[in-house]
Parts: structure tokens; C-alpha cells; sequence
């Protein structure tokens, strides 16, 4: 018994020894990672340049070159549009459009007016929701790390989410106004209400 004990744990050693062996000569095959670096580096400098293509109006189609017709003006340098101030400056435009277009304002035109209106609000307060449980995530986060720079990191996006959410929780009330606006001109126009639902 003890002889199959020996030869066991004889054929166990021995097995141990030839992996380690093999291991030993397939890392000594196998460039490093720096070497590889190296000669990567050295193919580059034997390669001749390439000249990337330069795109210039001319190879844009027709459609792209003309400019754009009201156009919102840009904001000062530097500091980037908010979109939402864009889009509702270009409601604006649009319904001064509207009326100067003299379009009938039948049915179809309010309900559409009034169904815009719902769905921006409906869009901002899911949006107020979504930042709302990212501020109380952020909060909870920043209470629960010790690491100091974590933690700065947690409280830069906790800043910078709390600014956005208090951005559109303005926007919810902007709606809120709008709507409140659109059934006082529809009513001041003799619209039946039925036509706002």
C-alpha cells in the first residue's frame, strides 16, 4: 500500500516539475509587453507618414453648404447653449410664425398645441424623477466612502447634478405656466374645451 502511496505522490512531483518546466519555456518564448512596445515603436518610424483626407465645403452636398435660415445666435464664447432655452426659443419663433402665417386655428391646431405642451411637462418631471435618485444615490455615496478623493469626485457630481435637477425642476414650473397660458388664450379665443383634452 505504501508503494502505490510512493508512486502517487512520485508521478504528482513529477507532473509538478514538467508544467513548471513547460511554463518556464513558454514565458521565455513570449516577448514582454515592453518588448513588443519597442518593436511596435520602431515599425512606425520605418513607415512612411499617411496623409489623412482633408474634407473641405466643397466636398459637402449642396444641401449642407447653403446656411441655415434663423439660425438661434450663438451664446457668449465659451459657454455652451442650453438646449432647453434653444428649443423653447425656437417654440417661440415657431408660434410667432404661426400667426403670422394667419394658419386656422382649428382643432387639430390646439389639440397638437396642447398635446406638445403635456408631453414637455410629462418629459421634465421623468427627467426630475431621474436626477432626484441619482442626487439621493450621490448623497448616499459620498456618506459611505472614506477614500478623500473619491470623495471629492462624488461631491463634483453630486454638485453638478443638484444644479441640473434644480435647472429642470424650473423647467417643469416653465411648463406648467405654458400650459396654464395655452388654456387661457384658447379660452380668451372662444375654443371650446373639449378641443384641449
Amino acid at each position: 500500500m505504501k508503494r502505490h502511496g510512493v508512486i502517487a505522490g512520485s508521478a504528482v512531483v513529477f507532473l509538478l516539475v514538467v508544467g513548471l518546466s513547460a511554463v518556464r519555456v513558454v514565458a521565455a518564448q513570449t516577448p514582454s509587453l515592453g518588448d513588443v512596445a519597442k518593436k511596435e515603436a520602431e515599425r512606425r518610424k520605418t513607415q512612411p507618414p499617411t496623409a489623412g483626407k482633408v474634407y473641405t465645403n466643397k466636398d459637402l452636398p449642396e444641401s449642407a453648404q447653403k446656411p441655415a435660415t434663423a439660425t438661434p445666435a450663438p451664446a457668449a464664447q465659451g459657454t455652451p447653449q442650453d438646449p432647453v432655452a434653444v428649443a423653447t426659443e425656437q417654440k417661440a419663433a415657431d408660434a410667432s410664425a404661426d400667426k403670422t402665417k394667419g394658419e386656422q386655428k382649428d382643432e387639430a391646431y390646439w389639440k397638437k398645441r396642447m398635446a406638445d405642451a403635456r408631453e414637455e411637462l410629462r418629459r421634465n418631471e421623468v427627467f426630475v424623477g431621474a436626477l432626484q435618485t441619482r442626487v439621493n444615490t450621490l448623497n448616499r455615496d459620498f456618506a459611505n466612502r472614506d477614500n478623500p478623493a473619491q470623495r471629492s469626485r462624488i461631491a463634483d457630481d453630486r454638485t453638478e447634478a443638484a444644479t441640473e435637477l434644480a435647472r429642470v425642476k424650473a423647467e417643469v414650473e416653465r411648463s406648467k405656466k405654458e400650459i396654464a397660458d395655452l388654456e387661457e388664450e384658447a379660452r380668451k379665443s372662444g375654443v371650446p374645451p373639449g378641443w384641449l383634452r
